[in-house]
């Protein structure tokens, strides 16, 4: 019997430049999210839960996606990111959808992605959405990217930016495997 021949995968370490900013997102996750229960309305009352998310490349080179799945919050809700990178700009467009809005539009094409990049240890992308009827400014930032737990989080502005609120914060760890 013939032996297989290997094929070599490059290592996370050797992949390098901005088309690579999300490799360390590859993988299955455990998730704890702290969200603000209502946003832009002066609320403080956060609420806790566990998710679980796996992220994985999209062929080509083009960009990676995830899912999103909550344990015990909002009984039946999926989530995903579709994140795509653009070589001629060198940026990332992130898109949102998940089973609850689709994430799209009343056109139905997708909602508009938050776009930017990784400098000085944070990623951070920004975008316009649409919040209650009306228009704000929407931030992700990632942060602890290069450690066991990185972070995501998301704030909202409705006065074009000079004012921001943190309105949820994603924890990531990798599961713990079963003993053998």
């Amino acid at each position: 019997m013939p032996t297989p021949h290997l094929i070599p995968i490059p290592s996370p370490a050797a992949a390098t430049g901005p088309a690579h900013d999300f490799d360390f997102l590859m993988g299955p996750w455990h998730i704890r999210n702290t969200r603000l229960v209502r946003r832009l309305a002066g609320c403080n009352d956060w609420e806790v839960f566990d998710a679980t998310g796996s992220a994985r490349a999209l062929p080509g080179g083009i960009g990676n996606c995830d899912d999103f799945t909550p344990l015990a919050w909002n009984a039946g809700f999926v989530g995903m990111s579709l994140r795509v990178f653009s070589p001629a700009t060198q940026r990332w467009s992130i898109y949102w959808l998940d089973n609850a809005t689709g994430g799209l539009d009343a056109t139905g094409c997708l909602r508009p992605p938050v776009v930017g990049g990784f400098a000085d240890g944070v990623g951070r992308f920004e975008g316009e959405e649409l919040f209650e009827g009306r228009t704000v400014r929407v931030r992700f930032e990632w942060t602890g990217m290069h450690t066991p737990t990185p972070r995501w989080q998301q704030a909202f502005s409705d006065d074009g930016g000079a004012h921001w609120e943190v309105n949820w914060v994603m924890d990531f760890t990798r599961p713990l495997r079963a003993p053998a």
